[in-house]
């Protein structure tokens, strides 16, 4: 038999630190979720056991970057800091910088903390290879895959913890990078757990019993539901893996599975493979094959109605909205949103920025998807958003002119004071511009998070590099160009730059994607 999962004192300690802090209680964020159990290295910041983090500390569920791991995603060097948020921090990396977690071989459970439960694609774990130098910056030839979770794009939440299996060749100090891939997303969450591999796992060669009985309990056109019945294994059935005419479709904890995005009138064959603590997998099950039903002529089927319209933060003059994704029969929806019973915008994506609204005036917004057909969902939950009231200020001296992109510096930083957009401070010799409207609590760490101030040029000229030619006059977006990372471009008077090389597909709330573009 395999043995549990071990947890020592190490951990144990860091749960009691993690409860005494409240680490959601500090500065504001539109986060989304960390490795908590064992505790990520964000999350141990977080709660006083690792020293030195900087601004991390408020945020340990914002280490979000560009999916596609290994093939794309972070740099080599800023893995942990999903390419060098928060200052890279994180990036540092030696054998005695991190708090570790106590573990032994063999399972592991790991447990994620969810505060925005996206719509979810798959978690893929890494670990350390043996030999590894844990003196040296951490990159992808330091890893290897030891697990994978398939999940069909619902909300992470219904999924939250995952064993993994600790392999018997690892020892003394080692890292597990753990990937979460958003579904309806270009990006993904990046944790590094740091951990201390000691004693060994009683080793386990048995595999779990074959699965039986796999039987059907409802076929359409597009999706196919079954069950089976469970195997036994000495050590207990951690998964069940399931195929699709030969490939791995998904995973299930239970002795169930339901399979959607098929086509209408086909034939599939399924089998299963049941697989324990310790990886032994079962031979695979008898074959299952279904035929999915004829495509119904006539589509009359309403979308889902969009869910947890919300929003993510206001200014005097905008409001930024986010809803969970609709699901649909025949594929994507077009979102219609609606301000004060008005339709003032169509898109295909879960979120959108209302601008030009008023300042201290209160809004109702709700939101409808339609699919390709025409068939229009229930509304979404109605929203009530008040804008921030305009502040009154004594009339300043015109300042000398400036570039119009340049900001001006407007007082030394105040961690107790008030701020709005764009408001731009000096501190330790460099400026920073307001991202969001606050009050600050005191705190000296408010001024790096992200979230709240972002540090800008102090020169009043453009930035021409030694030995080239100034760069060319920057463009108006354009909705359905393509654009490389670092591009800038002007949409409304102000400008923003590209995070990553896309084209744009027409939708003009694009350029409000922080996944695609950031003020600057």
């Amino acid at each position: 038999m395999s043995r549990a999962t071990r947890l020592g004192t190490g951990v144990a300690a860091s749960a009691v630190a993690l409860v005494g802090t409240g680490i959601l209680t500090s500065a504001p964020a539109s986060a989304h979720g960390y490795v908590d159990g064992p505790m990520s290295r964000s999350a141990a910041c977080a709660a006083g056991l690792n020293t030195n983090c900087g601004s991390i500390v408020y945020e340990p569920q914002s280490l979000e970057a560009p999916k596609g791991f290994p093939e794309t995603g972070p740099a080599d060097g800023q893995i942990a800091s999903a390419g060098g948020l928060f200052g890279g921090v994180l990036d540092e990396q030696s054998e005695g910088r991190w708090f570790k977690n106590e573990v032994a071989t063999g399972p592991l459970l790991m447990s994620w903390k969810y505060t925005a439960p996206h719509s979810t694609a798959k978690w893929h774990y890494y670990m350390t290879k043996p030999g590894w130098d844990p003196n040296d910056p951490l990159d992808r030839n330091d890893l290897e895959l030891i697990s994978e979770f398939q999940h069909d794009g619902s909300k992470a939440n219904s999924n939250p913890d995952h064993t993994l299996t600790i392999p018997g060749n690892r020892s003394g100090y080692h890292v597990i990078l753990a990937v979460w891939d958003i579904a309806d997303t270009v990006n993904a969450f990046y944790n590094v757990i740091d951990v201390d591999v000691v004693g060994e796992g009683i080793s386990d060669t048995t595999p779990p019993t074959n699965t039986v009985n796999l039987q059907t309990t409802s076929v359409s056109a597009t999706s196919v539901n079954f069950t089976w019945t469970g195997s036994t294994d000495d050590s207990g059935v951690v998964r069940y893996d399931v195929y699709r005419d030969g490939r791995l479709v998904g995973s299930s904890s239970i002795a169930e599975f339901s399979n959607t995005g098929l086509s209408p009138s086909m034939d599939y064959q399924f089998t299963v493979v049941a697989v324990d603590a310790s990886g032994n997998r079962s031979i695979p099950s008898d074959v299952l094959t279904v035929t999915t039903d004829v495509a119904s002529e006539v589509d009359d089927q309403a979308p889902i109605a969009p869910g947890y319209l919300h929003s993510m933060g206001e200014t005097t003059q905008s409001v930024s909205l986010m809803w969970n994704a609709s699901d649909d029969n025949s594929g994507d929806v077009m979102y219609q949103v609606f301000r004060d019973g008005v339709q003032f915008a169509n898109t295909e994506m879960t979120m959108l920025m209302d601008t030009n609204r008023e300042p201290g005036t209160t809004y109702q917004y709700l939101v409808v998807a339609v699919d390709e057909t025409g068939n229009r969902s229930a509304a979404s939950n109605q929203l009530a958003v008040t804008t921030d009231a305009a502040e009154t200020t004594e009339t300043a001296p015109e300042p000398e002119p400036a570039l119009e992109s340049q900001p001006v510096e407007s007082g030394t930083w105040d961690r107790f004071a008030s701020y709005t957009v764009g408001d731009t401070v000096t501190h330790a010799d460099s400026i920073y511009e307001a991202v969001q409207s606050h009050t600050g609590n005191g705190d000296p760490n408010w001024i790096y998070a992200p979230s709240l101030w972002v540090a800008v040029t102090k020169d009043s000229t453009p930035h021409v590099d030694q030995g080239s030619a100034p760069k060319d006059e920057i463009q108006s977006w354009n909705a359905t160009g393509t654009h490389a990372a670092g591009d800038r471009v002007s949409n409304s008077g102000l400008i923003y730059e590209a995070v990553q090389s896309h084209t744009g597909n027409g939708d003009p709330n694009w350029i409000y994607a922080p996944s695609l573009w950031k003020l600057i």
